[in-house]
């Protein structure tokens, strides 16, 4: 087919490949613009603009499509479809109906259930058992247009969002490959108005840790902020992030350290839970024996 591509973080990336892979003619490619990175705050491309060229793909990233010289260059690139994955701006009705077979939008949920910025946050915050990829036909409406195709997957008590994400990157790659090649018999299911959920954008006040909550929601807390933002703690003025955690069976006072032999374990309001991962401001993520040895935790309070 002779589509566009619009997407922009690394989750956008391996559907970028796989398309090309797959011998579709990809006119261009549409992604945020450069931002400032680094320490010299110099322009950066993003990760699809990055691999677009590496693929000698033609890349434009306007910082809107509202214009009506933008929607014309848009339409004028003839597409029989457009693929958009975590592309980042609104697409308005004219760009929606450009392409001849309209705009494939790759959600990585179960809709209706978690539409919108955080789906896979919300789904591991939220203990759902699992989660998967939507290839939606996009309408105005926010992540609410009928699914072509779906696919399913489990949510492991180990993932974090950083491990969800790359599983559900592959898995939107080798899905909308398959529906794409499908797209012709392909016949949309409107999304049920039950079970309806929106998954808001992440506020770095949710990173806090609570230890008076229970085991299993800060488990969830820590692992659904993996790496971004960053679940935290403050120990003696300095802010600790967690970025892997386990509940435990151990007890004991809320907010208390249980045991340092090798691992942190903190007790909740219910149960326990064990730090595995840990990072200090400027230092590097690690594993909880690591983190003791260059910094020492004492039994009894922690935050």
């Amino acid at each position: 087919m002779k589509l566009i591509f619009m997407g922009t973080p690394d989750f956008s990336v391996p559907i970028l490949d796989a398309l090309h892979a797959a011998g579709h003619d990809i006119v261009c490619v549409y992604c945020q613009p450069p931002r400032p990175a680094g320490r010299g705050k110099k322009d950066r491309p993003t990760p699809v603009h990055q691999r677009a060229q590496d693929l000698g793909l033609p890349v434009r990233h306007p910082v809107s499509l509202k214009g009506a010289e933008e929607q014309a260059e848009f339409e004028a690139l003839g597409a029989d479809v457009a693929v958009v994955v975590a592309y980042g701006l609104i697409l308005p009705q004219a760009v929606l109906d450009a392409p001849k077979l309209g705009c494939l939008n790759i959600h990585a949920s179960l809709l209706p259930r978690w539409r919108g910025a955080a789906p896979i946050h919300r789904a591991i915050m939220a203990g759902d058992a699992e989660t998967g990829v939507c290839i939606m036909q996009m309408e105005a409406g926010l992540d609410t247009g009928p699914v072509l195709t779906r696919a399913r997957m489990p949510i492991e008590h180990t993932d974090t969002t950083q491990s969800l994400h790359d599983k559900l990157a592959t898995q939107g790659a080798e899905l909308i490959v398959r529906t794409l090649a499908e797209l012709p018999s392909l016949k949309p299911t409107a999304q049920p108005e039950e079970g309806v959920l929106y998954a808001h954008k992440i506020d770095k006040a949710e990173a806090h840790i609570d230890w008076s909550t229970p085991a299993t929601e800060v488990d969830r807390q820590i692992r659904g902020l993996s790496p971004f933002p960053g679940a935290w703690f403050e120990h003696d003025g300095n802010r600790i992030k967690v970025l892997a955690s386990a509940v435990s069976d151990m007890t004991g006072p809320v907010g208390h350290v249980v045991t340092t032999d090798g691992q942190i374990v903190v007790a909740c309001g219910t149960g326990a839970v064990s730090l595995t991962r840990l990072q200090r401001a400027g230092k590097s993520a690690q594993s909880a024996d690591e983190f003791l040895r260059g910094y020492p935790i004492d039994l009894g309070a922690l935050a």
